[in-house]
Parts: C-alpha cells; structure tokens; sequence
C-alpha cells in the first residue's frame, strides 16, 4: 500500500477519469476527498472504494463555477483541521458543452467553462498551497487534453481553459520548486473510452479505444514516489513507460 499515509483531493470525482483515479488511488491506500457537484455521481464512486476495500473516502459536494472565494477557503480550512497536511490535488473536473465557433459562443458558455476548466483550479492551488507545504512531498496534477492542447477550431471555451491550465501548471512549477516539496505536472490521457470522449465524438466506436482504467499506472506514478523530483512535466499517458 505505497499510498496508504497519502491525502488526495479529487475534483470531477464523480465523472469517468476522476472516479478511475480515485479509485485506482483509494485501491492503493490513499485516503481520497471526492470533490464534484453530482452528489449520486459521488456517492457511487464512494460506494466502489468501500467495496474495494480501501480507505474510507470523504464526500466533498462542491461546485467549482459557483463556489465563493470563502467557500474555497473553507475547503481548505476543513483539510487543515482534519488531515494537518495534503499530499495530492488532481485537477480531473472538466467543462465541455459540445464544438462551437468562437463567433457562436455565449457569454455564460465562455465563463461557465473557464470558471470550471481553468478559475477553479487557481482558486483551489492558491488556497491548498499552505495545506500541501505541510507535507514532505505533494503532487499537483492537472489534467490537459490531446487535441484541445493544439489549438484546434471550433475547441472553443474548452479549448481555450486547455490552453491556459497547462500555463498556470509551468508557471506553478516554476514557483514552487525552489521549496522541494512540491512537483506541479500535466498529464496528457490522450483518446481513451470516457463519458467526455462519447460526448464529443458520438458518432465514433470510441469501445475500440483504451479504456480509462489503463491510465491507472499514470496516476500512480504521479502521485507515487517515483514521481518525487519530477516538476513542470507533460506526461502523456500514450508513451508513458516506467
């Protein structure tokens, strides 16, 4: 159990790559705060770890596009007062509507999907930074995506968060390596078999696919310690070898 003294918070827990994280972490030892505003979502994700056989998880109903800054801050306050310390944030929750051109895309579209993909994350490292100095190695992992990264048309407000998450996570790490503790990388999943992958391409046999539990020697690695040194990365889970 090489996670069992880990604190993970998950957001987008209750959707297809955050559930296989937290489970595939939970299943390892971690102790997972499952963070999503789908409260059935959570609560079958939860119901999958305890019958696992893992730590118990925390459900954390949040929602990132219209928590507060105080709601941020208590979220952090509760981990601090619970755990004394966090090893772990995986940025898993996404926002995607459909692909849209930019000359068509709403005003409460653009802000919903950046406030999710991109506003939430920065309020949460910025409030969760103090809790992970605490631990003697933390890993921030933000979750970027294949196509959206290139800057293709009709991405959108999807592929424009994309875009700036992956410069907030280099100019994290940049920040916080000079203290050691804590590594801030990207992890790139590529296409795999998910509800996200589905929506976008409906028309697609995305079964053919890998499937989302074959990203669990990523997750591992880095939120494991053999990831311990390994700061301002892309991991790109389709050439991804240990």
């Amino acid at each position: 159990m090489p996670l069992s003294h880990q604190v993970i918070l998950i957001t987008g827990a209750g959707g297809g790559l955050g559930a296989t994280a937290a489970l595939t972490l939970a299943k390892r030892g971690a102790h997972v705060i499952l963070l999503d505003n789908k409260i059935p979502k959570l609560e079958a994700v939860y119901d999958k770890i305890v019958e696992a056989g893992a730590p118990e998880p925390i459900l954390y109903p949040f929602d990132l596009a219209g928590a507060s800054e105080n709601d941020f801050q208590e979220l952090a306050n509760r981990i601090d007062e619970k755990y004394g310390s966090l090893q772990g944030v995986l940025h898993s929750a996404v926002e995607f509507s459909g692909f849209t051109p930019i000359s068509l895309l709403g005003t409460k579209e653009w802000g919903h999907a950046l406030n999710v993909n991109l506003n939430g994350p920065f309020l949460l490292c910025r409030v969760l930074l103090p809790v992970l100095q605490k631990s003697p190695h933390a890993s921030i992992v933000f979750i970027s995506d294949s196509s959206a990264r290139n800057a293709p048309a009709y991405s959108g407000a999807y592929g424009v968060s994309k875009f700036a998450v992956e410069g907030l996570a280099k100019i994290l790490a940049e920040e916080v390596e000079s203290t050691g503790k804590i590594r801030v990388n990207i992890m790139v999943p590529g296409p795999v078999d998910s509800p996200l992958r589905k929506k976008a391409y409906p028309g697609v046999d995305n079964s053919k696919l890998p499937s989302m539990e074959s990203l669990a020697p990523v997750y591992l690695y880095l939120f494991g310690p053999q990831s311990i040194g390994v700061n301002g990365q892309v991991i790109d889970a389709r050439t991804f070898h240990l």
